[in-house]
């Protein structure tokens, strides 16, 4: 999985939120864990009461009975209090990173989709085409239609009008899914790609459930 330093804060800083949230509601979580009928369920339970992912919900799981101590819980706070003050150091300097008004949704036919797919060939792929876009197009509408991919649209929705981020792919191969997200140039550096990977990661989670998630951002 290839991250950003900034991604990574953001994951740390939601597990250690989660964890938390699970032990001042521990007795809820325990109740929760021991009527699951096996993990993913346990996984599940956990994250629709903490109102958290399931990749946190998982480390709530994990969690070691050794840190459920109050001189543990007091680690945890400081930890999640010094990661609050990273967050809004880089969120300052990014601030779409947060993914607040954004959405992804998948992609369709409208002149705008394929106009950021055109501009997307064109960069990636040195060509763009009709050809080449109509030819890429289709890949992905094969890909959808028989189930083993998805392609979604990445959308900032603060303005009057939605503002068409980029791209973020998912293809899923035995029980693996490769993620691959897609920034247009002068939305970049801005915190997009991170809001990006965030929501394509629960979105294709939704998709292709019980699959492994593999990341692969562009260099």
């Amino acid at each position: 999985m290839a991250t950003t330093n900034h991604d990574q804060v953001l994951d740390r800083r939601e597990i250690a939120a989660a964890l938390l949230r699970a032990l001042e509601q521990r007795h809820e979580v325990l109740d929760a864990i021991v009527e699951s009928n096996d993990r993913d369920s346990a996984i599940a339970a956990i994250g629709s009461l903490l109102g958290t992912t399931d990749f946190c919900a998982e480390a709530v799981l994990a969690l070691p009975l050794g840190r459920l101590t109050k001189a543990e819980r007091k680690k945890i706070r400081t930890e999640l209090d010094d990661l609050d003050a990273v967050v809004k150091w880089t969120t300052d300097s990014r601030p779409y990173a947060t993914g607040e008004h954004f959405r992804l949704r998948q992609i369709s036919d409208d002149r705008a989709d394929i106009e950021l797919l055109k501009a997307r060939c064109a960069e990636q792929l040195g060509d763009g085409s009709d050809a080449a876009v109509e030819t890429e197009r289709q890949k992905g509408a094969a890909l959808m239609d028989d189930e083993s991919g998805m392609w979604l649209v990445a959308e900032d929705l603060s303005g009057d009008e939605p503002k068409k981020i980029g791209f973020a792919f998912g293809e899923l191969t035995g029980n693996e899914v490769e993620v691959r997200i897609w920034v247009r140039p002068e939305a970049r550096k801005q915190g997009y790609g991170t809001a990006t990977l965030k929501a394509a990661r629960t979105e294709l989670a939704a998709y292709f459930p019980g699959s492994t998630l593999i990341i692969r951002t562009p260099a």
